[in-house]
């Protein structure tokens, strides 16, 4: 079998598009980068910042504690791709590092990480896949301290009637996407994000019945492989 090297991991390479279509559908989670001309990675490598306006900073600020101040959640999520695709499921995230997308049966597709990585778990090809969480837009909102100017720029500010969008480019990786959170404003409360990637393409995720606050089993991070049936975690 022909086997593709990503980031010290070694995969399947007839893998690896199902991988990067599961890893966007999950819209935290960008695919593996691809390979950009000088004149590509000159421009990604220099994020343009957003002029910001005194209240903006104001309210860069607020968010940060907003999302410094969430150590878990539950929600609800509705998945929508660029193509006109939507999954369903059910988010549990607990800061620092871990999280569990859930998708809704038919889909054969479980999303796990831990802090070290993001694992792709198909149950109908019996694939198990793992890669490196820092690679991936998912490391901002599992980081232990979030930040809004630590290795990352605001390229964009927008406020509206009730609502607030911050978009956010990752300093070192910029090929990884942006990455554009949404929260209604008073009472702050992030409604949902989108990634759009290197080639254009986005997936948004909106959250409804969150839950904040609330008691993580360390079972919501295990998994039962499907190439053995044996139970594991991330590790």
């Amino acid at each position: 079998m022909h086997m593709q090297r990503h980031d010290g991991f070694f995969m399947p390479a007839k893998s690896l598009s199902r991988i990067a279509a599961a890893l966007m559908l999950a819209a935290l989670v960008a695919p593996p980068a691809i390979a950009l001309s000088a004149a590509s990675a000159q421009a990604a490598a220099a994020p343009r910042a957003a002029a910001l306006a005194p209240e903006d900073r104001a309210d860069a600020q607020r968010v940060e504690q907003y999302l410094n101040g969430i150590r878990s959640l539950s929600a609800r999520f509705q998945q929508f791709a660029g193509d006109g695709g939507m999954a369903g499921g059910q988010l549990v995230v607990a800061r620092p590092g871990r999280m569990r997308f859930e998708y809704d049966k038919p889909s054969p597709i479980l999303l796990l990480a831990d802090g070290t990585f993001v694992v792709y778990i198909d149950n109908q090809l019996k694939q198990v896949s793992y890669l490196p969480i820092g690679s991936t837009p998912a490391w901002f909102l599992l980081r232990d301290t979030i930040s809004l100017s630590d290795g990352v720029t605001i390229t964009r500010f927008e406020r509206g009637a009730g609502a607030i969008r911050i978009t956010l480019i990752e300093n070192k990786s910029p090929e990884n996407g942006t990455l554009t959170l949404t929260f209604s404003d008073k009472p702050l409360e992030l409604k949902q994000w989108t990634i759009v990637d290197q080639q254009g393409k986005s997936t948004t995720v909106v959250l409804s019945d969150t839950r904040y606050g609330v008691p993580v089993d360390a079972k919501a991070f295990t998994f039962v492989d499907p190439r053995d049936k044996t139970p594991r975690d991330v590790h």
